[in-house]
C-alpha cells in the first residue's frame, strides 16, 4: 500500500495506475451527476424545470443549452449550500480557483493529464460558485468582480500554457498557441463591447464550454493512452488533442462573431442598394471565379515553368484582379461610377492585396513542411476577408462616397 502511494506521489506509475488515476475521480463524478441527471428528469417531470434565474440572465450556446445549464446549478446545489454556510469569503473562492488552475497547468505540463484535468474541472466549478456566494450575501462589489475575470484569465492561460509546454515538440504546440489566443480574446472583445456600451455575449465557446471541453478531455485522456499506447514514454494523450483543437478552432470562431458583432453595432448604418447578404454572394462567386483562374495560372507558372510560388503568386494576382472588378462592377455592385477613377482605386486595392498575398506565401513557405498550394489558399482567405472585401465595398465600388467627393470639388468659375 506504502508502495503504491509513493509511486502516486512521485509519478512513477504503471498503465494500470495510470488508469485508475484517471477513472477513479471519473467514476464518483460520473455517478454523481448521472444520478443527479436521473432525479433532475424525474424532478423536471413531475415539477417542471427548476429554472435559475442567473442562468436566464446570462444565456445559452449551441454546446451546452438552458437544459444542462439549469441542470448542472441544481446538482451542485449541495456542495454550494455547504460553502455558503462555512462563510468561506468569495474572494476566497476565487483564490482558491485561481490556485487550482494555475495548478493544473502546471501538472499538465509535467504529463500528468488526470491531476491536472481534474484540478481545471474544479477550479472551474468553485469559479461559478464565488460570484453567485458574493451575490447571496449581497457582498458583490467591483474589486471582487476584477480579481474573478483576471484570476479566469491566468487559469486559462496557464492551462493552455501547460499543454502548449507538454506538446512544444509536436503540431499540437499550434493549436494549443491558438486557443490561448482565441480564450483570451472571446472575454476581450466582450469587455471592450461593455466599454462601448454594447452588450456582446453571443458565441458558442464561453468560459463553461472551454472549461468543459478542455477539462474533461485532458482528465480522461489518460485512460486511453494506457490501453492502447502503454509503452508511450511521451504519450499523445488523443482525447486531449480532440478537446484542445475543438477549443482552438471554436474560440476563434466565437471572438471573430463577437468581434464582428461589435463593429456591425457600432459602425454608421449605411443604405444598400441590395442586403449585405447578396453582396457578399456575389462579392463570393466573383472572388471564386478569380481565384480559381489566379490559381490555375499559378500552378502552370510553378510546375510547369519552375517559377518561384512567391512571385507566380503576383503574376496570377494581376489576372485575378481583371476578373474580379469586372464580375463585381456589373454583377455584385452594379456601379455606375466613372471607370477610370473606379478602376485607378481597384488597382490600389489589388496592388496591395497582391503584395500582401505574396508576402504571406514567401513568409510561410519559409517553413518547408508547408505545402505551397496550402499555404496559398490560406493567405488568400485571410487577405480577401481582412482587406479585400471591405475595401471593394467602402472604396472602390461605394457610388455614394464617390458622388460625395465630387459635390466636394470647387467647382470652376
Amino acid at each position: 500500500m506504502l508502495e503504491n502511494l509513493m509511486a502516486w506521489l512521485t509519478g512513477n506509475l504503471s498503465p494500470s495506475a495510470r488508469i485508475w488515476t484517471a477513472l477513479a475521480p471519473a467514476i464518483l463524478a460520473c455517478a454523481y451527476f448521472l444520478g443527479g441527471l436521473l432525479l433532475f428528469c424525474i424532478r423536471c417531470a413531475f415539477k417542471g424545470i427548476p429554472r435559475d434565474e442567473e442562468t436566464l440572465k446570462r444565456g445559452s450556446t449551441v454546446l451546452v443549452g438552458f437544459f444542462l445549464r439549469h441542470y448542472f446549478f441544481w446538482v451542485i446545489q449541495p456542495l454550494w449550500t455547504v460553502i455558503l454556510r462555512s462563510g468561506l469569503p468569495a474572494n476566497a473562492l476565487s483564490m482558491l480557483s485561481g490556485l487550482l488552475g494555475i495548478s493544473a497547468g502546471v501538472a499538465l505540463a509535467a504529463g500528468r493529464f488526470a491531476l491536472g484535468g481534474w484540478l481545471f474541472l474544479f477550479a472551474g466549478i468553485l469559479d461559478v460558485m464565488d460570484g453567485r456566494i458574493a451575490r447571496t450575501r449581497k457582498e458583490a462589489n467591483p474589486a471582487g468582480a476584477a480579481l474573478d475575470s483576471v484570476l479566469d484569465r491566468y487559469v486559462d492561460s496557464a492551462m493552455l500554457m501547460g499543454l502548449a509546454w507538454y506538446y512544444r515538440d509536436t503540431w499540437v504546440l499550434l493549436p494549443a498557441l491558438l486557443a490561448l489566443l482565441g480564450s483570451s480574446l472571446v472575454p476581450y472583445v466582450r469587455a471592450k463591447g461593455e466599454g462601448l456600451g454594447v452588450s456582446v455575449r453571443d458565441g458558442a465557446m464561453q468560459r463553461l464550454e472551454r472549461v468543459l471541453f478542455l477539462g474533461v478531455g485532458t482528465a480522461l485522456s489518460p485512460i486511453l493512452e494506457a490501453v492502447f499506447w502503454p509503452e508511450e514514454k511521451h504519450p499523445m494523450h488523443w482525447l486531449a488533442v480532440v478537446g484542445l483543437v475543438f477549443v482552438a478552432i471554436m474560440s476563434n470562431y466565437t471572438a471573430i462573431t463577437r468581434f464582428r458583432t461589435l463593429v456591425k453595432a457600432l459602425a454608421p448604418k449605411r443604405q444598400e442598394a441590395r442586403s449585405e447578404k447578396a453582396i457578399i454572394g456575389f462579392n463570393a462567386v466573383a472572388g471564386a471565379v478569380a481565384t480559381l483562374a489566379d490559381f490555375a495560372l499559378v500552378l502552370v507558372l510553378v510546375e510547369w515553368l519552375d517559377m518561384l510560388p512567391a512571385w507566380a503568386t503576383v503574376v496570377g494576382a494581376m489576372l485575378g484582379a481583371l476578373v474580379n472588378y469586372s464580375i463585381n462592377r456589373v454583377l455584385t455592385f452594379k456601379s455606375r461610377a466613372g471607370v477610370a477613377r473606379q478602376f485607378a482605386r481597384y488597382a490600389v486595392v489589388s496592388g496591395t492585396s497582391a503584395l500582401l498575398n505574396a508576402g504571406g506565401v514567401a513568409l510561410l513557405t519559409l517553413h518547408p513542411q508547408l505545402a505551397y498550394t496550402l499555404v496559398w489558399w490560406l493567405v488568400r482567405g485571410v487577405v480577401y476577408f481582412a482587406w479585400n472585401l471591405p475595401l471593394q465595398r467602402d472604396y472602390v465600388f461605394n457610388d455614394s462616397a464617390s458622388d460625395a467627393l465630387m459635390e466636394q470639388r470647387p467647382h470652376a468659375a
